[in-house]
């Protein structure tokens, strides 16, 4: 392992909890992206919705919230707007793939045996 000053030592590795919060956050919102899909002919459905946020020291997070709109009657068709979640999961995915190349670079950078596969 190479030795590195301690500041980049210290950014070297704020990048990779970067890399992991952004995976942690684009799997959790492509999983509910996932799921609002795969219910979309449910009638009735009530579709979460993804919200982003900067988590500190640094590094994002995301929150799933059930939108302000209620389907309660069970005759009514699902909330899903498919267009909307499908172009969200394209966004997701690239944001893990992203998120993962941070991994790798951080990995590279401290030189680390880390085998991360996208």
């Amino acid at each position: 392992m190479r030795i590195l000053p301690k500041g980049n030592l210290i950014m070297a590795i704020s990048a990779l909890h970067i890399g992991a919060s952004g995976v942690t956050a684009g799997l959790s919102a492509l999983s509910n992206s996932a799921h609002s899909i795969s219910n979309a002919s449910t009638q009735g459905f009530v579709p979460a919705q993804a919200n982003f946020s900067e988590a500190a020291p640094a590094g994002t997070g995301v929150t799933i919230s059930f939108q302000g709109q209620q389907l309660a009657s069970g005759d009514r068709p699902s909330g899903t707007d498919l267009a909307s979640d499908i172009t969200n999961s394209l966004v997701y995915s690239a944001q893990v793939r992203s998120s993962i190349a941070v991994l790798k670079t951080s990995d590279d950078t401290l030189g680390s045996l880390l085998d991360i596969k996208a």
